[in-house]
């Protein structure tokens, strides 16, 4: 239903899209996440012509949508956008909300437009507010009547840019309702959003965009629990890092470790974890044989509340957890305070992989 194909917006300067390509079919349901301004809203808005793209082509049902030839108004009616901030025209009443479009571009009679209206009033469980005005309702009711505006308009295509950002918390879960109602609809969805559940549960695909491209994309149990790509994992677990690199021996053990405190502190690991942190880094360092070359870092994930410690050295393989003497106490030390410790040597460097225990 829609082709994106080598798809770019630049703002001056700034790169905000860079080749985009992506299909999207008829009924699909595809959910766009990723940190923020990596350029979903955007895309979303190149979609419609909000933004006129720098670059590239897209086609709704295999119309060239950027063709000088191309209807764009009648082909933009298929596609109806719901906003952060609800658009609604504070003058006008719930039911002149919904009735305005249908009548002055749809050519509906005011009686066609009312009935349609209050149909979908009923479906977004609005149907009393049918006479109320902008002012008179809560966010989450005015998002709900801003998505039967768009279905008022007859729309194929629906986009919502993050539709539950504004919204109370209180008030997210009656805005998700109304979209997994009209997922089984069969309606077509493109949905940027920061909740990850509602993305998990609804969407038929999911695509993670990063550094103004669609970085990684697939079924939403392959994005939420098979990332294959390092950026896509850190953002799915919420990875929290910190890197620390050493140069020579003469390194200052007392600075490393208060980075690592503070690191902890940041992200609320207990001083007992903290502590944990500080005696592993220590033993480690212990255990080197060359610090010509050190890189340790700290991987805290906030979904499972998992804490990684990695010790990258450069120089001739060497498994101190096999190699250390077996009354080593640093050694002891370090193994008693992790759930698992593997070691590998790759590309020329010694890697120690640290898994750190919690409470």
């Amino acid at each position: 239903m829609i082709k994106v194909r080598n798809l770019s917006k630049h703002f001056g300067d700034l790169v905000v899209l860079k080749d985009i390509n992506a299909d999207i079919h008829k009924g699909e349901i595809i959910s766009i996440i990723g940190p923020s301004g990596t350029g979903k809203s955007t895309l979303l808005r190149c979609l419609n012509l909000l933004e006129i793209p720098t670059g590239g082509n897209i086609f709704i049902d295999d119309i060239p949508l950027l063709d000088t030839k191309t209807n764009v108004p009648k082909l933009r009616r298929k596609m109806g956008m719901v906003f952060q901030s609800f658009n609604l025209y504070a003058h006008l009443s719930v039911l002149e909300n919904l009735t305005i479009g249908p009548i002055k571009l749809l050519g509906k009679t005011k009686a066609e437009a009312n009935r349609k209206a209050i149909e979908l009033l009923k479906l977004v469980g609005l149907a009393e507010k049918v006479y109320s005005f902008p002012d008179e309702l809560s966010g989450g009711q005015k998002q709900r009547v801003a998505i039967a505006r768009c279905m008022a308009m007859e729309s194929e295509i629906l986009l919502f840019d993050e539709p539950t950002s504004a919204l109370d918390p209180t008030m997210v879960s009656e805005v998700l309702a109304v979209i997994r109602r009209l997922a089984r609809e069969g309606i077509t969805m493109v949905i940027v959003t920061h909740e990850m559940e509602f993305a998990r549960n609804i969407s038929s695909r999911v695509f993670y965009m990063d550094e103004g491209l669609i970085y990684e994309e697939g079924t939403p149990q392959q994005i939420f629990d098979n990332p294959q790509l390092e950026k896509t994992k850190a953002f799915i677990n919420r990875i929290r890092s910190l890197n620390c690199h050493i140069s020579g021996i003469n390194y200052d053990l007392y600075a490393l470790q208060g980075e690592m405190e503070t690191f902890c502190e940041k992200h609320m690991l207990t001083k007992k974890v903290s502590g944990y942190v500080v005696l592993i880094a220590e033993e480690v360092l212990c255990l080197q044989t060359d610090f010509s070359d050190i890189n340790i870092s700290l991987s805290y994930s906030e979904k499972d509340g998992s804490l990684e410690m990695i010790c990258e050295s450069a120089g001739k393989p060497f498994n101190p957890i096999i190699e250390g003497a077996e009354d080593n106490i640093g050694l002891k030390l370090i193994l008693g305070r992790c759930i698992s410790v593997d070691y590998r040597y790759e590309r020329g460097k010694n890697i120690l992989n640290l898994k750190v225990k919690g409470e």
